[in-house]
Formats: C-alpha cells, structure tokens, sequence
C-alpha cells in the first residue's frame, strides 16, 4: 500500500497517545441541562484537547462522526498550535498559514495538524460506527492517504461529491464542489450485521400523504381508496417524482403496495411445490424459480397476507411490494428507499439564509448545510419507516 510522507509525521504518529487527559469544566451560566441528562455537549477549546477529555466517557460507543476540518485554502488564517516534542515543529508554532507559495511546508503542517486527531477519532467508534470528514481538492489526495494508513484501506466505503453551485467568476473550470469521505472502524462488522443504507426514493413522501388523507375519509374502504389513488397518480404532472410509482396503486390495512413476480432474480433459484388454496394443486413454477429460498420463507409470506393467489395453479401467485418497508420480506428492499448515490446537490446559500435568518446578520465564514446530518441515512435498512436516518453522534 502507498504511504505518504512528509515533514514532521514521525513526531506526530504517537501524539494522540501524549496529549494529556484533561477535565471538561461545565459553564452553568450557558447550559442548558446542568445535569447532562439532555445528552449534547458543546465543548469549547483546542478541539485535540477536546477530544482527549472526551475519550474516557465515550471510546467505543459513537455511532457516526462528522468532522469539517480546515481545508488548508490559505484563506482559512489557521494556526499549528500542537505541543510535539520536534524542533522542525516548533517552529511553525504561532504562525499563520498562508497560500500555496506563500507557506512552503503547509501541507506538512495540515498533515501533522490531522493525524493525532484522525487517529484518536478511531477510539470513539464502535465497531460499526463510521466517520464522514468534509475537504475539498487542496487536500483530498492527502487526506485520502491518511485515511488509509490510520483506518485501513479495507475500511474506505466512498468519497461523495457535494455540488454547492456554479461560480461565474472562474477563470478555466467552475469548482463549485467539495467532497465527503467516509470510512468505517470495520466495515466488516457493517456487513457482517447486513447494514445496509438507503434514502427516500424522491415522490414517495406525497403518495403517503395522500393515502393518509384518503383512509381517514374512506377509513377500510379499500376499494374507494384505490380508485381516488388512481385519479391522484393520473392528476399529476408528466415531470412529477411521485408519478414513476404509480404501479403502487392497491391498498390494503398494511399500506400501499403493487404486484410483483414471484421469480428468484437470476437462473436456477429454488424449486418447490406451492399448493393452491381452492384447486388443492401445486401451482406453476417460475422459469428462474421462485422468491423465496425456503417452502418455510413462503408459507410465512402467505402467512402474512403478502401473496395472492390468481384464479387457479396454472399460474405462480403474485406477490405484494409495498411503498413502505415492513421488514418481514427478505426482498424488502424495493419500496420507498434506493441506494444513495455518490454526488448530490445543496446550494451553499441555504445554509447562509437559514443562519441570516437567526442571527440578522453573517457571523461564520464556512458554513455546512444543516440537514447533511439527517440527508444522508447510516441505518440498517431493514427497520421500518424512515427510522434508519441516524444523526451525528459526534461533531467536530
């Protein structure tokens, strides 16, 4: 595996392990759960410190970190304050970094800025818990690097691009992204636990609304509320995200759901005999077999009121696929959520307004949009509903 080196990194390898633990000392006139009951910390000092001090309570029992370190721009006026026993080091302390050519070793000193930090982050996640870090070009390459090093490479899950907005005023190319890498203690544990992370397919929220709409106007009466369901998906605009799921059309007290084939995805899937309820025949088989590994695993779906018969054997039944999850299929996964992709969108000026809109007036330079936290899902999938959205545990 390539490894990098630089000025400095044999110094601060084993700094995370030097830095002193330290007390946090609690400021009543700004809190607001003396106690600590209400769970939330916002510490203020040197953020290493910081971490050091929170280390004892929390090793090993954070789910996800977040961190949005400086981006080493030259624009940022950071300063290398870390207390390494090295003279090259010292040397930077109190100085301002500046651009590129301004500041010849700056790359050196965000190096060794970030290594004791990424590696005491490690110790805070539990097995399965991941870390999401902010950056942009000036310094992915390298943080990518070092990510590796402390983390793993087996343990890189994937670099999202983050598209903030066109610039107008660039000279050659608009760099109007950043990027969010995101690596695990041990991925191993995500699959071995079968975590899986999606996000809400866009359009499904409005389809839910209007069939909660409808079963409080026509309560059980399924019938009625599919033939509105209907008229709801045909009023829809060509372009609306809701009309590509207009196959979710029937309803029954589960949710809403669309027929689907009961066939194994790819050739030479199970084979057994399904009997018909009313002829008391097996029914026909599907070419590639059927959906369920197991005679066991059917019976249950029966069970459950997810297959429905057709008129007699010489057909396979049909199965339900809902909008919304029930977690009792183990091909659950088509419904109201997909596999989140690698880039997305999010105008850096939300995040700008939002904070305008509070404070009156622009307090922070380097602003990351807010509802990133909750945007992009770090559950297991196979809960129900929309309760694998998992917020950041740790901030940094």
């Amino acid at each position: 595996m390539p490894t990098l080196n630089w000025i400095g990194k044999e110094a601060v390898e084993k700094h995370h392990k030097e830095v002193p633990y330290r007390l946090l000392e609690p400021v009543a006139g700004v809190s607001c759960n003396e106690d600590e009951q209400g769970g939330n910390l916002l510490v203020q000092g040197d953020n290493l410190h910081a971490l050091k001090a929170l280390l004892p309570r929390y090793a090993g029992k954070v789910d996800c970190i977040y961190i949005d370190p400086p981006y080493n721009t030259g624009n940022e006026g950071w300063i290398y304050n870390d207390n390494v026993n090295s003279p090259e080091i010292r040397k930077w302390l109190g100085e301002i970094v500046g651009k590129e050519g301004e500041t010849l070793d700056r790359h050196d000193r965000w190096l060794c800025m970030m290594y004791p930090r990424l590696s005491m982050l490690k110790s805070f996640l539990k097995e399965e818990g991941v870390i999401l870090i902010s950056i942009d070009d000036n310094e992915v390459a390298n943080l990518r690097l070092i990510m590796d090093e402390i983390w793993g490479v087996n343990n890189f899950i994937c670099q999202l691009v983050w598209e903030k907005g066109r610039k107008n005023d660039a000279k050659y190319v608009s760099v109007g992204h950043e990027y969010i890498l995101i690596y695990a203690r041990n991925k191993n544990k995500l699959k071995e636990k079968n975590i899986k992370w999606r996000e809400k397919k866009p359009g499904a929220d409005e389809i839910l609304i209007e069939l909660n709409r409808l079963r409080t106007l026509y309560k059980n009466d399924y019938a009625s509320i599919e033939k509105d369901l209907s008229k709801f998906y045909k009023n829809l605009a060509k372009d609306h995200p809701s009309k590509k799921h207009s196959r979710y059309s029937k309803v029954d007290n589960k949710g809403i759901w669309r027929d689907d084939n009961m066939s194994w995805p790819k050739p030479d899937g199970p084979k057994y005999n399904v009997i018909h309820p009313v002829t008391g025949l097996p029914c026909a088989i599907p070419p590639n077999g059927w959906r369920y590994s197991t005679l066991e695993k059917m019976q249950e779906q029966i069970g459950l009121g997810k297959v429905v018969f057709r008129a007699d054997h010489s057909e396979p039944p049909i199965r339900k696929t809902y909008l919304i999850q029930t977690g009792e299929d183990e091909f659950d996964d088509e419904s109201a959520v997909q596999v989140a992709g690698s880039y997305f969108y999010r105008s850096a000026l939300q995040a700008k307004n939002e904070l305008r809109d509070i404070f009156k007036t622009e307090i922070f330079d380097y602003l990351i949009y807010a509802e990133l936290s909750g945007d992009f899902p770090l559950g297991d999938s196979r809960q129900p509903t929309y309760k694998s959205l998992r917020p950041f545990d740790l901030v940094s």
